[in-house]
């Protein structure tokens, strides 16, 4: 065989091997997004999960509050309807941007602020706070709270996770040819750095 052959054969047997490592590394770099992207999915699914495990409780507490005393109607139709808004306003995790994330999060938070204005009216009544329905009832939506915190939290770490892997170079390239693209955080809302001061 001729010098020149075999200069070619290394040539293309060289250029073949970084073909079938290029393609082998972008093969684990998509694969590893459609896992972090599933990733972010599923505790997305978590988040919503325990925002609508809330709203399930708020009936039976506006029901309860409305039964044990002569409630302010005012307080009690606030709750209700921005749990009618919280319920309606959805997200994508297929389609989340930092946009559609911030309305979801301004539903949930004027529910949130709903509820805690009907807490300090219920302070007003001590007969409905020594009900035991109402404590139970109390504690869930308590629990509830911390478990939308806990899940919110691990929504920012998965979302994290998947964000810088997507803008590392060399992985950018991959995700920009496949429309991966970076998912928002859930970020505080205004006045969060000052605690509330709820009594139960």
């Amino acid at each position: 065989m001729k010098k020149g052959c075999i200069i070619w054969i290394i040539v293309g047997v060289v250029l073949g091997l970084i073909v079938l490592g290029l393609v082998s590394w972008g093969t684990r770099a998509y694969n590893q997004m459609v896992s972090l992207q599933e990733g972010v999915t599923g505790q997305w699914g978590n988040v919503e999960t325990q925002y609508q495990r809330r709203a399930d409780l708020i009936p039976n507490f506006v029901n309860t509050v409305k039964g044990a005393a002569a409630f302010e109607q005012e307080t009690l139709t606030q709750v209700i309807e921005a749990r009618a808004k919280a319920t309606q306003v959805t997200v994508d995790p297929a389609n989340m941007t930092a946009e559609n994330l911030q309305d979801f999060q301004a539903a949930q938070g004027d529910l949130s602020s709903a509820l805690s204005r009907l807490m300090v009216v219920v302070e007003r009544y001590p007969e409905l706070k020594a009900t035991q329905n109402f404590r139970d009832l109390q504690v869930e939506l308590e629990g509830t709270e911390n478990r939308i915190s806990t899940e919110r939290r691990k929504f920012n770490e998965v979302a994290q996770s998947m964000n810088t892997y997507i803008k590392r170079f060399p992985q950018n390239i991959i995700a920009g040819m496949f429309g991966f693209t970076a998912r928002p955080y859930f970020e505080s809302m205004e006045g969060a750095e000052i605690a509330p001061e709820v009594t139960f």
